[in-house]
């Protein structure tokens, strides 16, 4: 099991020219724990985990890592620890699968970049992972868009970190893919401790997975806990704007959001 490192924010404000999107926000993501943060569009959930990745600097407050402000520290040391699959990313062109993954090794090398045997296991290993193992020596240009996301994910996994975030992990996949994928964050988390804080826009799989729920409204946190906990017929409507009858999942036991819309609306 790996070292938990902690993250956290301290009355962090985030955004993007003169426009904050997240104003003022303390969080303690719980180590060792798989974090789901939810909400609608526009609400601040992927700048706030631009601003944890410290791909975003705070326009006031920190963001800390093991007590330490994230922008104060070297970048190599962050990369060893942080790891990140942010939205959209861009692959250089013609790179293979292989080539891509194993740039997830690169926080872990010297200048010369010389991988080691070590290396070359975690890779294929990462691969294996995310089912792409099969791929490893075609061309990321070749790809569809679902067996792009899970080669990047298996570079995100390459790095090996202990803490790894993750912006809509599950875009471009079916719903198969994107069981396997969520099941692979659960056995990562599970088999090495690693903390996993990801962006989720399916609510019936975020309430499924996650262990600690982070629902956010105009850059702020709404609630956050474990789904069974929070997640009700009120909260929806506060974070999502919507009327909805939340069940219990018959195969989970956690939370299920059934939407009322405007064929489908209550009796009475």
């Amino acid at each position: 099991m790996t070292t938990s490192h902690q993250l956290s924010a301290e009355s962090v404000s985030l955004g993007y020219d003169q426009r904050t999107v997240v104003d003022g926000l303390d969080l303690d993501v719980p180590p060792g724990r798989l974090t789901v943060i939810v909400g609608a569009n526009a609400c601040g959930k992927s700048t706030l985990l631009r601003g944890l990745a410290r791909l975003l600097a705070p326009t006031s407050g920190k963001v800390l890592l093991d007590g330490h402000d994230i922008h104060t520290m070297p970048t190599s040391r962050v990369a060893t620890l942080l790891g990140l699959l942010p939205q959209s990313p861009i692959a250089p062109d013609s790179i293979t699968v292989a080539d891509l993954v194993s740039r997830g090794r690169y926080p872990h090398q010297g200048w010369l970049r010389r991988g080691t045997a070590n290396d070359d296991e975690i890779v294929d290993e990462a691969m294996a992972s995310a089912g792409v193992i099969d791929l490893a020596e075609r061309s990321v240009d070749e790809l569809s868009g679902g067996q792009r996301q899970r080669v990047w994910i298996a570079m995100a996994l390459a790095q090996d970190t202990d803490l790894l975030l993750l912006d809509e992990p599950t875009t471009y996949l079916d719903i198969s893919h994107q069981i396997d994928v969520l099941d692979l964050l659960v056995d990562l988390n599970e088999r090495r401790g690693t903390t996993v804080v990801m962006v989720l826009h399916e609510l019936a799989l975020a309430c499924r997975y996650a262990e600690h729920l982070i629902a956010m409204k105009d850059g702020r946190i709404v609630a956050q806990g474990a789904p069974v906990d929070i997640v009700d017929a009120a909260l929806v409507k506060e974070v999502f704007g919507i009327d909805s009858e939340v069940l219990s999942d018959p195969v989970s036991g956690t939370p299920m959001v059934a939407p009322y819309s405007r064929r489908h609306r209550p009796v009475g």
